[in-house]
């Protein structure tokens, strides 16, 4: 059975066990926010679905709107071809000098640390990214060994997939490899898994080494809508900021999901009262299979402006977009200065 295939067009019996698994996967968790009838719209995927118990447990029943239900289901959207949209939208193999290893930016390399994700984001710019080979211990020596000889690097951004994906054990090692680097001052991590799954976020004996170590660590979570906010997130925050984290937020702008100055103003609050900063507001990654997620630029820009007139500056994140080949974030002013919007 081909892949990508809707799962009305499709019999159970012919599916290979992956599929199957998905399948099943996509029946339960339909049936349990009382969905059932969304199966006709979806299809198993390449790219498969994955939601976390938590994270499930914060979708509202019955809402087929639901803006977090909508960022994880695999719909038949998904399936259209769009010419603009590709598998490597910011040019990650580009700057790939070294297996899990990708060098943008001046003075930061960015370290693949696992190829895993707690959780599937339809709209994800890595999902056709080709992991293999791109992570394990022998790919993490050459990369250390890269970050060694050049002097100029001061920033590690661990990212992936998703490094809280790894063990608890694993990321220690891995910290602590960084850690020995003498010219490198900050360690940055990128993570979903503190929102969605807060109880498998690291907390334990990674969390004592963050305490003692004299790298600034910084923990760059990815939330899009506050329902995604919950006591055990506020709790785990906490215990960040206590052992000295500094504690960011990135969001992307998603169509029908968080597009509205009411949904990023209540956004913005939600972090800042669990100890969050608001940092960057993404404008969306053209990947192949998400062009349903996007907002015209204009109407971002329209958006951003009456969220800094509702909040103040040090809530307001840096509304940004990624462009392959660039050495930085492009504020999104600066395209539309460019592009006459």
């Amino acid at each position: 059975m081909r892949s990508n295939a809707k799962v009305s067009s499709i019999s159970f019996d012919l599916l290979n066990s992956s599929q199957k698994k998905q399948a099943k996967q996509l029946h339960h968790l339909l049936a349990e926010i009382q969905l059932p009838e969304l199966e006709n719209d979806c299809h198993l995927s390449e790219f498969p679905l994955k939601v976390p118990k938590h994270f499930a447990k914060q979708i509202q029943l019955k809402n087929p709107t639901d803006p977090l239900l909508r960022q994880i289901l695999p719909v038949n959207q998904e399936l259209e071809t769009n010419e603009h949209y590709k598998k490597d939208p910011v040019g990650d193999l580009d700057k790939n000098p070294l297996p899990s290893l990708i060098h943008k930016y001046y003075g930061r390399v960015l370290l693949i640390a696992s190829p895993k994700c707690d959780i599937h984001c339809r709209y994800c710019f890595r999902r056709h990214f080709p992991y293999e080979n791109q992570s394990n211990n022998r790919a993490w020596h050459q990369a250390i060994e890269y970050i060694q000889a050049d002097d100029s690097i001061h920033e590690v951004i661990l990212s992936g997939g998703d490094p809280m994906s790894l063990s608890e054990n694993v990321l220690l090692k891995l910290s602590q490899k960084i850690e020995s680097i003498q010219h490198v001052k900050t360690l940055r991590i990128h993570s979903r898994t503190p929102v969605v799954s807060p109880t498998d976020a690291a907390q334990k004996e990674w969390l004592e080494w963050a305490k003692t170590t004299a790298l600034n660590i910084v923990l760059v979570v990815h939330c899009n809508h506050s329902n995604e906010l919950s006591t055990q997130t506020h709790e785990l925050f906490k215990r960040y900021q206590q052992a000295g984290l500094h504690l960011l937020n990135q969001t992307v702008l998603l169509r029908s999901i968080n597009d509205s100055v009411d949904v990023l103003e209540k956004l913005s609050h939600a972090l800042f009262a669990q100890s969050v900063m608001p940092y960057y507001l993404h404008q969306l990654d053209k990947v192949q299979g998400a062009a349903h997620f996007q907002v015209a630029d204009q109407d971002a820009l329209i958006l951003h402006q009456a969220l800094r007139e509702r909040l103040p500056g040090y809530l307001v994140p840096k509304l940004v977009q990624e462009v392959a080949g660039e050495p930085f974030k492009t504020p999104l002013y600066e395209l539309a200065d460019e592009n006459g919007i």
